[in-house]
């Protein structure tokens, strides 16, 4: 078969948007305004353009901004998926990504977003919900072992609110002693000077933010939480 006769292959970028709410993993959802799947929750996603983006994660940045309008958050690359019934449309390639952002940045009141918990999601098409479900375990494992919980908290926070936020990524409890010291060895954040917010019993707690160097990367440590 010459190279001009075989079938095209859809080649596209689907985004895991991670956010919290009430202490949960919620995923951020895009009402579909075409078929195949007209009208269905589904996963920010989109075609690669390739007169536009230079590569795939161009792609994702500008499916987010375009999709759910937000900007340049945390942005990872998770898997590909492929095959050929993965989409009716014919066999296709999706580079899948995963995004922490803070709630505050998502824009709910967009009649085509949803934000849903993560473990009580409607059947979403494709396979998105195989995408979901491997960003989901992707960022537990990894909040063992690095700052990337901190992509969801805002500029400003205490360490018990930084803790919170790890809780409830993992899921379970933190010893409040090993989660000191994993911030120490981390040595992702600094104080904010002469910056002080009122804690349980109104008991002044120092804010904190991102040093510059770890707001688009990640500190790593060898060791997780509680080890």
């Amino acid at each position: 078969m010459a190279p001009d006769s075989y079938p095209p292959v859809i080649c596209t970028v689907d985004v895991v948007l991670l956010t919290l709410r009430d202490d949960a993993l919620h995923v951020v959802l895009h009402k579909r305004d075409r078929e195949p799947f007209r009208g269905a929750l589904a996963l920010p996603g989109g075609y690669v353009h390739q007169q536009e983006d230079q590569g795939a994660e161009d792609a994702a940045v500008r499916v987010l901004r375009d999709k759910a309008g937000i900007a340049s958050p945390y942005l990872e690359q998770l898997a590909t998926l492929s095959g050929p019934g993965r989409d009716p449309r014919g066999w296709s390639v999706s580079i899948a990504y995963y995004a922490l952002v803070p709630l505050q940045l998502v824009p709910v009141d967009a009649p085509h977003l949803r934000v849903l918990p993560a473990d009580r999601l409607p059947t979403l098409p494709f396979d998105h919900g195989r995408i979901v479900e491997l960003a989901v375990s992707r960022v537990r494992v990894k909040s063992h072992y690095s700052s990337l919980p901190v992509h969801l908290c805002g500029e400003r926070f205490t360490l018990p609110q930084l803790q919170a936020v790890y809780e409830a990524v993992l899921g379970e409890p933190v010893n409040k002693v090993s989660f000191r010291r994993k911030m120490d060895e981390l040595a992702m954040l600094e104080p904010i000077d002469g910056e002080l917010e009122l804690g349980r019993a109104n008991r002044p707690a120092q804010l904190y933010r991102v040093r510059r160097e770890f707001r688009r990367t990640l500190s790593l440590s060898e060791r997780g939480l509680g080890t």
